[in-house]
């Protein structure tokens, strides 16, 4: 997916993400990268990276950008602990979440 198209599960819909629902988000890079990240609005966080001057600096100038994951957590602790979790994965264990092969629960201790 690129551009403002989204990977969001249905599971988290826009009128959640209105109350305060936090994701926890993919973005593979041209050069294979994986990027994560944690946002109340996947979709408009993604077009922020991929067409403002507001999208993460480390996803500058490695365009096509893509939206492979993207899942639900809840509050914004949770989101921040499995965000932190899910950047020191190996690209393996990262791939396996794109995969849904790997549950982001199970980061989770």
């Amino acid at each position: 997916m690129t551009g403002s198209e989204s990977n969001q599960p249905a599971n988290c819909d826009n009128q959640k993400n209105k109350m305060g629902e936090w994701s926890v988000y993919l973005i593979r890079t041209a050069a294979d990268q994986l990027y994560c990240g944690v946002t109340t609005d996947v979709e408009r966080r993604f077009n922020e990276h991929v067409s403002t001057k507001r999208g993460a600096k480390f996803l500058k100038g490695k365009g096509p950008l893509q939206l492979v994951w993207s899942e639900c957590v809840g509050d914004k602790r949770l989101a921040m602990q499995l965000e932190y979790r899910i950047k020191r994965l190996s690209k393996c264990k990262k791939e396996q979440l794109v995969a849904r092969g790997l549950s982001v629960f199970s980061l989770v201790k």
